[in-house]
């Protein structure tokens, strides 16, 4: 891949319809910051930090499974990363892109740098669960969470490739997707490695790496990912996979979410799919202590109590079935949107 340095911004670059160079970029940035809305202030703040003397950012972290926290990233890192995914994607300069999440976040962060760095033309828009609603324009490439996937189904042909992240897809949205033109596929990302990493076809099984990424299993069967491009020398997670080859693994559950009933190990996030679609409120399903199971699985249910039929369990293993269902009137988030699992299993 050739070599960019992160001050050079690419001749074919244009946001909104315009070209920019660094210093119509700082121009731009810099009136965001005093007079612009509410969601082109963060991406304003960003485009000052790139183009200062630093040689890294400050990002924070979503918080899913901790308190939000405040990392340092190179910023040769984010460019190395924004070139793995033109090489992965097969992206050109020039290619229609669309940037509707928040730059407060580093995917959001991340779509300014592949655009800079890669020559996109891109459209920045106030983030929203609709992105593609009065807006008719084709891309060739945008990222999005699956709730503005879900919500932009009948407008996905306006996109050629699409990738989605910021939480797992469930099966009742890949469902939808398999029979859409677009090409979608579910990343997976972590702020520390500059965001993704993997990814995989709507469809498919195994996540493939991108370029310079290597990979192994910890004796738990965790993921072990190491990138020097992105500075990261190795980083031990907690997801539990199958590793399929040197550049393929499955991607199975959260190993602190792993629930241990009576020896047999259950994956919350694959009951999950298997649930998607059955209920209309917002759900998990989590292990709490028992005397006789050491855990037991239950259903936690977001809303007023109400009757499950019993047919919703049907697709379950008979170890995948809950021992009870739980409600709670209302889930707490993190600020991106993920629901504090921890959080809500401390309150029952």
């Amino acid at each position: 891949m050739t070599q960019r340095t992160y001050y050079n911004v690419h001749e074919s670059f244009k946001l909104n319809g315009s070209h920019f160079n660094k210093e119509d970029l700082c121009k731009l940035a810099s009136t965001f910051v005093k007079e612009g809305k509410d969601f082109e202030k963060p991406a304003g703040e960003f485009i000052l930090d790139w183009f200062d003397d630093e040689s890294y950012v400050k990002i924070q972290t979503s918080g899913t499974t901790g308190t939000p926290k405040i990392i340092q990233i190179e910023k040769q890192a984010m460019v190395n990363s924004a070139l793995a995914t033109g090489e992965f994607f097969h992206l050109h300069s020039g290619d229609k892109a669309l940037n509707c999440l928040p730059t407060k976040y580093i995917a959001g962060k991340m779509m300014l740098v592949r655009a800079f760095i890669l020559g996109l033309d891109m459209d920045f828009v106030a983030p929203s669960s609709n992105p593609l609603n009065q807006n008719e324009k084709k891309y060739d490439f945008v990222a999005m969470v699956p709730i503005q996937v879900e919500n932009s189904i009948e407008q996905l042909h306006q996109i050629k490739k699409l990738i989605v992240g910021g939480v797992k897809m469930n099966s009742a949205l890949e469902e939808k997707l398999k029979n859409t033109e677009c090409q979608v596929y579910e990343t997976y990302s972590m702020t520390e490695t500059v965001t993704h990493i993997a990814a995989k076809r709507v469809g498919e099984q195994a996540f493939t790496i991108l370029p310079n990424v290597k990979i192994a299993q910890d004796d738990r069967n965790c993921l072990i990912l190491s990138a020097p491009n992105l500075n990261v020398d190795k980083i031990i997670t907690n997801d539990v996979v199958e590793l399929i080859s040197d550049n393929q693994f499955i991607w199975l559950g959260r190993q602190d979410n792993v629930v241990n009933s009576g020896g047999i190990k259950l994956f919350p996030e694959q009951i999950e799919s298997k649930l998607s679609g059955k209920i209309t409120n917002r759900f998990f399903v989590a292990g709490i202590p028992d005397e006789q199971l050491g855990e037991k699985l239950i259903l936690i249910i977001e809303g007023n109590t109400f009757d499950l039929e019993s047919s919703i369990f049907e697709q379950l293993d008979k170890y995948e079935k809950p021992k009870e269902v739980k409600f709670v009137s209302h889930f707490p988030e993190t600020e991106t949107g993920k629901i504090k699992r921890n959080a809500i299993i401390d309150l029952l």
